[in-house]
């Protein structure tokens, strides 16, 4: 049984029916398709999610609800939450993403895309009649929180290594200030920057793209740093993409890079830029989150990956992606697919390949483009084997 199988069960198999079922079978069939999806991690190329991780010590856990309500710094009565351990992972990435963690609000999110929305939702609150911008390379995503909140969402270009067009920006923001006059001044712009592209794991500058969406008025500016945020932390030059270059809200992915066996968020929003806390007992708790009741156990998985690695071990996991699309390039070279790759990204680009050659390796493709993400997982010999696949199949093409 392959991963496929294992997770496209038939109907019958996993329906829930009125009598309980024979739970040593099911606990069976769950630990054949763990035992089945670890099996395939070493062919999962494409998609930007670290597999190289093992929390299984933690099993326990799974006994315990674990439930934060309201803010990661108020108290709530139940006191079945995991408060004190999100506040550490939250001044974890609030430093790594340049800020000082009093100057900042956040909470763990069960997925970036909840995080973008809540920036989102600050932004609008900012500039209520401003249109975001966002490039046309930016994650799906962004059009979904836009369409949530009944916000006009502008698309910009991008250039040819996938970073956001910042003359189209000024352009784009410019003529929308000329046909909505506000005594001088436009209604502002909400710029959605992207921290590692979907495609091309892409850097977009966010202090370029703030003084061109000034044609605009005000800018808030978001960065959608999912994909590249803790790549970005850890590079060396790093690129303008944080609080420090002037950001005023962040998401970025718990699991991506970092690798967790649940999907998380990190919602990140200047402080100054949200309404006061108001506190009240039980049914008016303090809460500026989106989620309200919110995964405590996210919160305390994050907190052990990131204490078993601390800084240095996040850092050479970083370095280590960054040497590994380094070495992929240069083997893409050889099997002659034109591979690209943006400074310090772990995502390598190539020729599209035939579909067999995507399914085996799980490829991410768009149009002409496949990809791959050098996360924790990913090993020489994968890449070697990848190579020699590509090289077959261009063989084969030419005969």
């Amino acid at each position: 049984m392959n991963a496929s199988d294992a997770l496209n069960s038939s109907d019958a198999a996993l329906a829930i029916g009125p009598l309980p079922s024979d739970r040593a079978a099911d606990t069976g069939h769950l630990l054949k398709l763990a035992h089945t999806m670890r099996e395939e991690e070493a062919r999962v190329l494409g998609f930007p999610g670290n597999l190289d991780f093992d929390l299984s010590e933690l099993a326990p856990l799974l006994g315990v609800f674990f439930n934060s309500v309201g803010d990661p710094d108020c108290p709530d009565a139940s006191n079945v939450g995991a408060k004190p351990y999100e506040q550490a992972v939250l001044e974890y990435f609030t430093t790594a993403a340049g800020a000082a963690p009093a100057d900042i609000y956040g909470y763990v999110a069960s997925s970036s895309t909840e995080a973008l929305v809540h920036g989102l939702a600050a932004a609008r609150r900012v500039l209520p009649k401003a249109c975001v911008y966002a490039s046309d390379q930016a994650h799906y995503s962004v059009q979904r929180a836009c369409d949530l909140l009944r916000m006009e969402l502008v698309t910009v270009s991008s250039k040819p290594g996938g970073s956001m067009d910042a003359e189209d920006l000024r352009i784009q923001s410019f003529a929308r200030r000329r046909i909505t006059p506000a005594f001088g001044r436009g209604p502002g712009a909400i710029v959605v920057a992207t921290c590692g592209t979907t495609m091309r794991g892409a850097v977009d500058d966010i202090t370029m793209l703030r003084r061109a969406a000034m044609a605009a008025g005000a800018v808030y500016m978001h960065v959608d740093a999912a994909g590249g945020g803790l790549i970005a932390a850890y590079s060396d030059p790093q690129p303008n993409w944080s609080f420090a270059h002037g950001a005023d809200s962040v998401n970025i992915s718990g699991h991506k890079v970092l690798g967790l066996p649940v999907p998380a968020g990190i919602s990140l929003v200047r402080r100054d830029l949200l309404p006061a806390a108001r506190g009240g007992e039980y049914i008016a708790a303090t809460d500026r989150t989106l989620a309200c009741s919110r995964s405590g156990l996210a919160a305390l998985l994050l907190w052990a990956r990131l204490r078993a690695l601390g800084t240095t071990g996040m850092a050479a996991l970083v370095h280590r992606g960054q040497e590994m699309a380094a070495y992929a390039v240069g083997r893409l070279e050889q099997a002659g697919v034109n591979p690209g790759r943006f400074p310090g990204s772990l995502t390598v680009t190539f020729d599209r390949p035939p579909p067999w050659v995507a399914a085996k390796w799980h490829l991410a493709c768009t149009g002409r483009l496949a990809h791959i993400v050098t996360v924790g997982h990913i090993t020489h010999a994968a890449v070697d084997e990848l190579a020699a696949d590509l090289t077959t199949a261009r063989q084969t093409a030419a005969a």
